[in-house]
């Protein structure tokens, strides 16, 4: 990791696969858009959710085992190919696109995603970022690779008095501090 500094590098899985290092659009834009690293398709919420009604709902008629709620409504992770590294004392801040839910009707279920600094080159997965997104459209939405799908801002955090640490080394993502 480079002192002092914060940026994105692609992670060594993508290096052959195009993928450009985020952007801020304009100069006073806070985020850097992040995009797909992959073509991903995400499923409608209402869809599976009359879908599960539907199956559930016949299948009990019939005697049979039903599909459990946790099966369905899960979120989609979105690759972005890309890691990032930043100062000891900061944080990246993965957020909706205000484009995300006006237009295509995706949002982050999470509400925001946090990167931790110690997430960067992780022996997991070497700090993959992923978005988790949902679909609350009507229909499945494909996301093209090359679209931009969230946007990562880079922000300062504050400890307590007397911070106490519980884990002292990262083991992956997604829950791998619980």
């Amino acid at each position: 990791m480079k002192e002092n500094k914060r940026g994105f590098e692609v992670i060594k899985a993508y290096q052959d696969k195009s993928i450009r290092l985020p952007q801020r659009q304009t100069n006073y834009s806070a985020g850097y858009d992040l995009e797909a690293a992959e073509t991903v398709v995400l499923p409608s919420f209402w869809k599976q959710s009359v879908y599960y009604l539907l199956h559930n709902t016949f299948l009990k008629m019939n005697d049979q085992i039903s599909k459990k709620p946790e099966d369905l409504w899960q979120a989609t992770l979105v690759p972005t190919g890309l890691k990032a590294y930043m100062m000891e004392d900061e944080y990246l801040k993965i957020v909706n696109r205000s484009s995300g839910s006006y237009k295509h009707q995706t949002a982050l279920p999470n509400g925001i995603g946090i990167i931790d600094q110690d997430y960067y080159n992780n022996k997991k997965n070497e700090g993959h970022i992923y978005v988790q997104l949902i679909n609350y459209g009507l229909r499945d939405r494909t996301i093209q690779k090359g679209e931009r799908i969230a946007q990562g801002i880079f922000s300062k955090f504050l400890l307590v008095e007397d911070d106490q640490v519980v884990n002292h080394e990262r083991k992956g993502g997604f829950g791998s501090s619980d």
